[in-house]
């Protein structure tokens, strides 16, 4: 039996989805065949500059998330189907793509559910594809993924990518591949993820000896300080090779970000952009870096074997989400073509500062789903 408070937190979250729904469709209608990454002033198209090429799987997996909420073989259900399809396509030939460290975000938001939700093998294959793709990365000198903007550098944004090597590991029985994305895993853990659960953004490499040298930063305020998205990136990530591999060092890093995570962030669960900002930054809050922990604080809640702590994460979670889908959803702002409001995307090159986010609105979306999908389930809440 749902108790009160989570026929609340029912209600609310099922709201939050059908607008988060109405926003995407508008999108489709307003603008076909474009897929964004962040709005200047509350608007999709703009001429503002992108950093790097990352985001375009999200807007296809929200169509997927969709698609699945809805009764099978209902009218929704099929037009979601139908967009999802047409707007995954197009990003085949990316499973080439060799200049981007962020392949887990596109494929797996698409194509992967594309198979796990129809059966399509081709969509199966490819994921692998992209996934073996996403292993040339690794550097074996130092042991790591090399991220996009230089060989000795290593981003905790990859802890969300390398779970596509895994999968292919996984779908192929390649071993190689297995031990690519664990190593990397265990380097990450290693050099980014300090002893109280705090991240680093980057790590920095000797690529001729693969001696780790220093910890840095694009986004965060400084390389040792903690970016909030980051940490959430590796509460989430880690979270998730652990799925993967059983590998019991990777759920312990897990649950050390899940902590600090939950000790540092303000109490309505929207952190900070950066935990270690001075008092005139700290004002600025990042709700995309929530919405992403509050979705792996849930996979985390059913992966710990701590009936105490999965309680404590899935309650924080709920929270987290009950906060931004009553104080931080675009709806009372009619001209905001966004779902999710008082995100932040690159701080210091003042690009999607405060705005909606493709990100945001994929992992905001995909928790609310997650969450409702375990109260049917019957999982305490």
């Amino acid at each position: 039996m749902i108790r009160p408070e989570v026929h609340h937190y029912r209600e609310l979250f099922t709201h939050a989805l059908d607008f988060a729904e109405h926003q995407v469709r508008r999108l489709i209608e307003r603008d076909p065949g474009f897929y964004p990454m962040y709005t200047h002033r509350g608007r999709w198209r703009h001429d503002l500059p992108a950093w790097t090429h990352w985001c375009d799987g999200f807007l296809p997996g929200l169509m997927w998330i969709f698609h699945e909420r809805h009764e099978p073989h209902s009218p929704e259900a099929a037009w979601w189907l139908e967009q999802a399809v047409r707007y995954t396509k197009p990003l085949e030939p990316r499973k080439h793509d060799r200049e981007v460290h962020d392949l887990g975000f596109i494929f797996m938001s698409t194509f992967r559910r594309w198979h796990a939700l129809t059966g399509e093998p081709s969509a199966r294959e490819v994921v692998i594809e992209a996934g073996r793709t996403m292993a040339l990365r690794f550097r074996e000198k130092g042991q790591y993924l090399r991220s996009f903007v230089a060989e000795e550098s290593l981003f905790i944004d990859i802890m969300m990518n390398v779970g596509i090597i895994f999968y292919a590991a996984q779908e192929t029985g390649e071993r190689t591949l297995h031990d690519i994305a664990l190593r990397h895993c265990l380097t990450t853990r290693r050099v980014l993820v300090r002893g109280d659960g705090s991240t680093a953004h980057e790590g920095i490499f000797d690529t001729a000896t693969g001696e780790f040298l220093r910890q840095s930063t694009h986004q965060g305020y400084r390389g040792d300080s903690c970016w909030s998205r980051g940490l959430a990136w590796a509460l989430y990530g880690f979270t998730d090779c652990y799925g993967y591999t059983r590998d019991v060092r990777l759920l312990e890093t897990a649950e050390a970000c899940a902590r600090y995570y939950i000790e540092n962030t303000p109490a309505d669960g929207v952190p900070p952009w950066d935990y270690d900002a001075p008092p005139e930054q700290r004002a600025l809050r990042d709700t995309s870096a929530a919405a992403i922990a509050a979705g792996g604080l849930l996979r985390l809640a059913a992966a710990t074997p701590d009936r105490i702590r999965g309680r404590l994460y899935r309650t924080v979670a709920l929270h987290t989400l009950y906060t931004l889908a009553s104080r931080h959803l675009a709806e009372p702002d009619p001209e905001w073509e966004g779902i999710l409001k008082g995100g932040v995307y690159h701080l210091h090159k003042g690009l999607g500062v405060n705005e909606s986010v493709m990100w945001g609105e994929y992992f905001f979306v995909e928790a609310l789903a997650r969450a409702l999908q375990e109260t049917d389930d019957g999982v305490p809440a």
